[in-house]
């Protein structure tokens, strides 16, 4: 039987289990449940208890897959909100544009086994978590850039919620909707193009490319015409109002898809304000 082990430590809560394993031996593993999680899950029970509902389901997720406790020490959880759509789709790489710190990997990694992954990040401290989850597997490699048109440096506008950063500024639509993302400051990143990065692709020619970029969208796929070739799917959140400043909409970023011979196939994980749909992650198949 599984037993349950609570720990305090100064700063955070950190909860132990012990889990048999075959050899008879009793292997201690300790997840330490990042203080932002936790904060953020209580936010949430008053706010929307949709949202609880799915950061509960996430840690829980992590906690019955070994694979998920490095992650879930660091206060990651894998994007389980993906995966009945991961498990269905036949691809030999997998592109993830906006890595963040690695949820939207470790997913990949869950449906996927051992796909090779091309992971981008500009933000440092991001870039550190996801290096520290993933840094030592060889299917994964992560470039420490934003993506874009062309090459440059670009002013990257920090969310008090990091994963909300962009290379837009945060519109009045975005932080009312979500308080917790408000700019908190700015920093230069370097950008490329996604198709800078084709070496990196080698022998691919079916791959999944993910974009979570608040509101750049369209702005990468215009420097990955290329690489758009070697894709199968590309799947994009996409908001339908503007929550980011000069953003393109969903309609504009089909259009653009279309052109390449993608259409869209499927909408996920829809978020509405009252009656209204804001945004929601698409799905385009190239036909």
């Amino acid at each position: 039987m599984q037993k349950r082990i609570k720990l305090v430590s100064r700063d955070r809560q950190i909860a132990g289990f012990l889990w048999p394993v075959p050899s008879g031996k009793v292997l201690l593993s300790f997840f330490r449940i990042d203080s932002l999680l936790l904060s953020s899950a209580f936010q949430a029970i008053k706010m929307n208890t949709e949202v609880f509902r799915t950061r509960t389901a996430k840690v829980l997720a992590s906690l019955i897959r070994p694979k998920c406790w490095r992650a879930l020490s660091l206060g990651v959880a894998p994007s389980i909100e993906h995966l009945p759509l991961l498990r269905a789709l036949d691809v030999d790489g997998i592109i993830d544009v906006g890595a963040n710190r690695g949820q939207f990997t470790l997913a990949c990694q869950i449906a996927m086994r051992q796909l090779p992954i091309l992971a981008f990040e500009p933000i440092p401290k991001e870039a550190d978590t996801f290096d520290a989850i993933h840094g030592r597997k060889n299917n994964i490699l992560l470039v420490r850039c934003a993506l874009g048109e062309i090459q440059s440096e670009s002013i990257m506008h920090l969310s008090h919620s990091l994963d909300s950063s962009s290379l837009l500024p945060i519109g009045n639509r975005q932080t009312e909707l979500h308080p917790q993302t408000a700019e908190e400051g700015t920093m230069t990143v370097p950008v490329q193009t996604l198709d800078d990065s084709l070496p990196l692709m080698a022998d691919r020619r079916e791959q999944l490319l993910k974009l979570d970029v608040q509101g750049y969208e369209l702005n990468v796929l215009k420097g990955a015409s290329k690489t758009l070739t070697l894709c199968k799917y590309v799947y994009a959140e996409c908001s339908e109002v503007a929550l980011y400043e000069g953003q393109a909409l969903r309609p504009e970023v089909s259009g653009f898809l279309r052109t390449f011979g993608f259409l869209e196939s499927g909408s996920f994980n829809h978020q509405f304000q009252r009656s209204e749909l804001v945004q929601a992650d698409y799905l385009y198949s190239r036909k």
